[in-house]
């Protein structure tokens, strides 16, 4: 999930360095795009009268209650909702299954750093010519436009929902109870590993199933793991001094066993945190209402602080997910799926709902005008954690750019990874064979690789 402005996030330049490639793959802006629809083409109404019933699909938490309230008000326009896994965790597997057999409804959700995989598989309709969008995307920061127009004028890929700047999670009475305050750089983190290794307890942990958090972390360390020159070759760098620095320290701390190892963001992770195991988890802002639903014992335990720093008084940020909701390339009604998308991501009862129910730090402008997002949380002991986000918002770097194939590169992060924290690897050598399977993947693409 994930983005917004306050600041801003991901990457403005990530979009545009796609693009070189992805439109090579894909065709230029002025043909007809998937499913027929481009900025300048068709993208009409049903007839006055036409009842239509569209799906949609995303792993928001409670997003049900804001396709309630949409089709309550349009009774001629229904929204079916189906909730997910997470898509790493399953569901954009599922999605380049259904677009392969011409399956995949009308609306879904994909993160930013997984969009130009399916842009690549020609399974996204282009909606900048839908009415909706051109007369309300403007209404969404120029970074998060770009972000889904791939550099085409005119091109709108997908509407953007949210943003996910990393910050730290921590339980405060236990830190409290130590003596401790949150770390401000990674030497004070892995320091504190010690200590509370000492005192029965775990301080994080690395999930080795979520690749987009490990790239987060190399992103605030200043990697750039993808670049292309002006003649469209792209080069990938994973094995980058930034990154390794990151890798080899986490190695170490699960080395000395003063971390968790067990997969993120799931049952398995709650339960630790439930029962107190570990005293920190950094996240985003969707994370927090996932940690408010499924660790009631932590209720006015937990605390939010910036994101430790590799060099003190640094500030340096960077983000897990940020999403969007696509319009498939094969829906029969691309004008009334775009304009519910528009809605649920645009709409100030519709991102209050979100943020509520699934804890989303919108995307849109209009975030800023939210009470919810000034109110003080008392899950969160009475803090308005918010305000901690929107801080590490302005510090993500924008240049970081995203690969044209992430979803194949985070697969085999993710294997490697579970390789790794089972002692059958070591993080770096993980990294190398994901630079070279992607570089793999990407040259089979017909991308131009150096």
């Amino acid at each position: 999930m994930r983005n917004h402005r306050p600041g801003r996030l991901l990457a403005v330049t990530a979009a545009v360095v796609t693009t070189v490639a992805v439109t090579a793959a894909c065709g230029g802006g002025g043909d007809p795009g998937p499913g027929g629809t481009t900025a300048a083409g068709a993208c009409e109404p049903a007839p006055p009268g036409t009842k239509v019933e569209l799906t949609f699909t995303s792993w928001v938490p409670g997003m049900q209650k804001t396709v309630d309230l949409w089709n309550q008000n349009n009774p001629d326009i229904q929204v079916k909702y189906t909730e997910v896994v997470g898509g790493n965790d399953g569901t954009y597997q599922a999605y380049a299954n259904q677009i392969k057999a011409g399956t995949t409804g009308d609306l879904g959700m994909i993160e930013f750093d997984n969009l130009p995989s399916f842009r690549l598989q020609n399974g996204l309709a282009d909606i900048g010519g839908c009415q909706p969008v051109a007369e309300g995307i403007d209404g969404y920061p120029e970074w998060t436009r770009t972000q889904v127009s791939f550099g085409e004028e005119g091109a709108v890929y997908g509407v953007p929902q949210d943003v996910g700047p990393l910050a730290l999670y921590y339980r405060k009475d236990l830190y409290d109870a130590a003596g401790l305050k949150p770390p401000a750089t990674w030497d004070e983190y892995a320091q504190q590993a010690a200590q509370i290794q000492a005192q029965g307890g775990l301080i994080g942990n690395f999930m080795p199933d979520q690749p987009a958090w490990f790239t987060a972390l190399a992103w605030q360390n200043g990697a750039r793991w993808f670049t292309v020159g002006d003649d469209g070759t792209w080069k990938v760098d994973m094995t980058d001094p930034k990154t390794l620095q990151v890798a080899e320290f986490w190695q170490k701390l699960i080395d000395a066993e003063q971390v968790n190892t067990i997969p993120g963001i799931g049952d398995v992770e709650w339960q630790a945190l439930d029962a107190g195991q570990e005293w920190t988890l950094i996240g985003a802002p969707w994370t927090a209402k996932l940690i408010e639903t499924n660790v009631p014992s932590g209720n006015g335990k937990w605390a939010v602080a910036p994101l430790p720093q590799w060099s003190a008084g640094g500030t340096a940020g960077g983000s897990w997910g940020g999403s969007t909701t696509v319009v498939w390339a094969g829906s029969a009604h691309p004008y009334e799926a775009a304009k519910f998308a528009m809605w649920a991501f645009g709409d100030p009862a519709a991102l209050a709902l979100n943020n509520e129910n699934g804890g989303q730090f919108p995307a849109h402008t209009g975030q800023t005008d939210l009470p919810a997002l000034s109110e003080p949380s008392a899950y969160f002991g009475g803090q308005v954690i918010w305000t901690e986000f929107a801080k590490a918002n302005d510090q993500v770097d924008p240049s970081f750019a995203w690969g044209p194939t992430m979803t194949d590169t985070y697969d085999t992060l993710s294997n490697g990874f579970g390789q790794a924290v089972n002692g059958q690897a070591k993080l770096a050598d993980v990294l190398g064979d994901a630079q070279a399977r992607t570089i793999e993947t990407m040259k089979a693409q017909a991308i131009q690789v150096g």
